[in-house]
């Protein structure tokens, strides 16, 4: 997460080509602040990783830059890296408060894009401990549930989320799924149409307003008398 991407790094990042060309932690770390500053989370990740094998394991910074590869691998789409560099980050000193919950969080999102589901919730359970203030954290929650089939969890988990962060699209979006994975067709109407208006020009927001269309725009009218779904 950024916070620990913000922990690992201690310089602005640089401009292309600034880097020094040696096989320094502090040349890696600059060579993984200019790829990431590029968009290329897959090279960024890789720096940090290198970085972080070339640090002695007893520092702080080295834990933060083997979590800051684990973010950055579970960005390029490739999580048993991540899984792997979050394992090693964890095991060392160095990760303290909300930064261990950030990487515990990371964990529990490289697990479930591995569909290990119940290390997920195990690793996100243990987050709890320090970021349980974190909107996105219970945005995760509310997610991993529906995949693990449990709608008591997931409605409790986006309720908590929306209390955090009530105009995040992002989560008005899961807000969406959420309501709709628990059979509630105008709920996810609202909240994907609120999610389309707070992000208009947005990955999220476009996603939202496709969703509203494949749901339908006509509100559903419920009766008493209406037979039972």
């Amino acid at each position: 997460m950024i916070l620990l991407l913000a922990a690992a790094l201690t310089t602005a990042a640089p401009e292309p080509g600034a880097c020094p060309n040696l096989v320094t932690p502090d040349a890696l770390v600059c060579r993984a602040l200019a790829a990431e500053k590029a968009g290329d989370h897959e090279a960024a990740a890789q720096a940090f990783e290198e970085a972080a094998k070339a640090s002695p394991d007893k520092d702080p910074k080295t834990a933060r830059m083997y979590a800051a590869a684990g973010n950055l691998w579970i960005a390029a789409t490739q999580p048993g890296k991540a899984a792997l560099d979050l394992d090693r980050a964890l095991a060392l000193p160095g990760l303290e408060a909300e930064q261990r919950g950030e990487a515990l969080l990371d964990r529990a999102r490289a697990a479930e894009a591995q569909d290990d589901l119940k290390t997920a919730r195990a690793k996100l359970n243990q987050a709890a401990e320090t970021i349980s203030d974190d909107p996105f954290y219970w945005y995760f929650s509310a997610a991993l549930a529906i995949r693990e089939n449990d709608a008591t969890t997931a409605q409790a988990a986006i309720n908590k989320a929306l209390t955090l962060a009530p105009s995040d699209p992002t989560i008005l979006f899961e807000a969406g799924h959420v309501a709709d994975f628990v059979g509630d067709d105008d709920k996810a109407r609202s909240y994907w149409m609120r999610a389309a208006g707070s992000d208009p020009n947005g990955e999220i927001g476009k996603a939202a307003a496709k969703a509203v269309e494949m749901l339908g725009v006509t509100p559903t009218v419920k009766t008493d008398s209406a037979p039972p779904k």
